[in-house]
């Protein structure tokens, strides 16, 4: 009888140490998931703060970026400050005299109160752009002018805003010149600019690209064409006039 107990008590004892055996194991085994777990969601946090901060380095290098070709850009539209750009003026007439001779004329021939008080205006250099010409291309290339006083060349651009120049019967159009960037903002406000005009809002386009229009008794100005975009919205009958497509 105690035999039969004392081999129970064997077994029974056999079974716990092979159950704490397992116990053991499964805990080892638990505990090693828990730490290879740890490692998986600290590196998952590691690579989120990595790619945290490499996103926010590029936004800063994009925002420096942005910033350094605005400066550029207002840079070389001041170096211009000085300069008209004739648009429409037929290359024929280049054959017979110079540039700065033709360009008197036209002054002299739209706005002579400023040849009267000032006489003979000075012009430091003129030329077509681009230097060739394009035979594809039928428009004649633009001509810039530098002028050597400031204030002259506002007289002129001023007085050309008022009324279209015309030379030897032609419409021709006289703008201040401006940096290629620039003129591509500028001629994206185009089709809002006539739609304005058509309505009488007395658009402006402004330095260096914003559009300014009179409406409800105010001057409203716009710095990119999806501003407006939004302006309109929440402006429905002016957005039924405009019917323009994004």
């Amino acid at each position: 009888m105690e035999k039969n107990s004392t081999d129970q008590n064997n077994t029974f004892k056999n079974s716990i140490g092979h159950i704490q055996k397992e116990v053991k194991k499964a805990n080892e085994e638990n505990n090693s998931l828990k730490i290879r777990t740890e490692q998986i969601e600290t590196n998952d946090s590691l690579r989120q703060q990595e790619s945290v901060k490499k996103k926010q380095k590029n936004d800063k290098l994009e925002k420096t970026m942005n910033y350094l070709l605005a400066k550029t850009t207002d840079l070389e539209n001041r170096s211009r400050r000085d300069n008209l750009r004739i648009i429409g003026l037929s290359e024929n007439y280049d054959e017979k005299k110079s540039l700065d001779t033709i360009l008197q004329e036209i002054i002299k021939e739209n706005c002579p109160d400023v040849i009267e008080s000032e006489g003979k205006i000075g012009i430091e250099r003129i030329h077509r752009t681009p230097s060739e010409r394009n035979p594809k291309i039928k428009t004649p290339r633009n001509i810039v002018a530098k002028f050597q006083n400031y204030q002259i060349k506002e007289k002129i651009l001023q007085a050309a805003k008022k009324k279209p120049f015309k030379y030897r019967g032609a419409t021709i159009r006289i703008t201040q010149d401006l940096a290629a960037s620039t003129l591509k903002e500028r001629r994206a406000w185009n089709m809002i600019f006539r739609k304005a005009q058509e309505l009488g809002m007395q658009p402006r386009i402004n330095y260096p690209a914003k559009l300014s229009i009179f409406f409800q008794g105010r001057r409203w100005t716009f710095n990119e064409t999806n501003e407006f975009h939004l302006f309109l919205k929440k402006k429905p009958e002016l957005n039924k006039k405009f019917d323009l497509q994004e």
